[in-house]
């Protein structure tokens, strides 16, 4: 069955969806094998030609913006490229974190980039909620969670999850620079198999209107359900207000 995505916002010049995690943005070389992506996807839901105008990785899901037309691209694209629009992402992390911080780290390239230097990197975070698990893994006897607000103040690749790896804060969920232990743990226990981060907000100026445009995304099912069984729901609530169906776990 092919999957129909939510749109989070819509007017003549844009449209975005909440992209859900696994589904890449649009066809690269290194995935051609896959026959999925968001932009096909939502090309044929809506019957209409559209232009991504940023990314998110295969396995963040959230806010994901198109344009309509080339003419409405351009300006989006300089302004993420001059990092105007204020993005808002949420994500479990191994461990206790600061209350707050600020990570400061180069972005070294992926082994396909090799060639290229490490950029800036600049990462702002705000610790949100905490949790204790009783199960053990590795060599300790509990699990400590936080959830935390992120927002990049740059926009390199992998950037939140190389800098959460490199504070020792790993993502749950992320394959690549997390840990396997807490990723094996969320799966055996929770049945939780995706990266858990998720970009909850996208702010902008509409070049055509000079409206401030605020798009915002549920938390996916994973998250959402694993924020309920840590008893984060009212800091989750107070947060945007990210869960999807209140009224049931009220």
């Amino acid at each position: 069955m092919i999957p129909v995505l939510e749109l989070v916002y819509e007017d003549a010049d844009y449209v975005a969806i909440n992209k859900p995690s696994g589904l890449l943005v649009h066809r690269t070389r290194i995935a051609e094998e896959k026959k999925e992506f968001a932009l096909q996807l939502l090309r044929d839901q809506l019957g209409y030609r559209l232009y991504p105008v940023h990314r998110l990785d295969r396995g963040t899901s959230g806010v994901l913006l198109f344009a309509k037309s080339p003419e409405s691209a351009g300006p989006i694209v300089k302004a993420i490229v001059a990092r105007e629009p204020d993005k808002t992402y949420y994500a479990i992390v191994r461990g206790y974190t600061p209350e707050a911080g600020v990570i400061d780290s180069p972005i070294r390239p992926d082994k396909d980039h090799a060639h290229k230097t490490a950029q800036e990197a600049l990462t702002r975070y705000t610790r949100i909620a905490t949790v204790e698990l009783p199960i053990p893994v590795g060599p300790y006897q509990t699990a400590r969670y936080s959830l935390v607000r992120v927002i990049p103040q740059t926009g390199r690749m992998h950037q939140i999850r190389k800098h959460f790896a490199h504070i020792r804060h790993y993502i749950v969920g992320d394959k690549r620079h997390g840990d396997w232990r807490h990723n094996s743990m969320f799966l055996e226990e929770f049945g939780s198999k995706t990266l858990l981060l998720h970009a909850a907000s996208l702010s902008f100026v509409h070049p055509f209107t000079n409206e401030v445009i605020q798009i915002r995304a549920h938390l996916p099912e994973d998250m959402h359900r694993l924020g309920i069984a840590f008893n984060w729901k009212e800091e989750l609530l107070l947060e945007l207000g990210l869960l999807r169906d209140t009224a049931s776990d009220v």
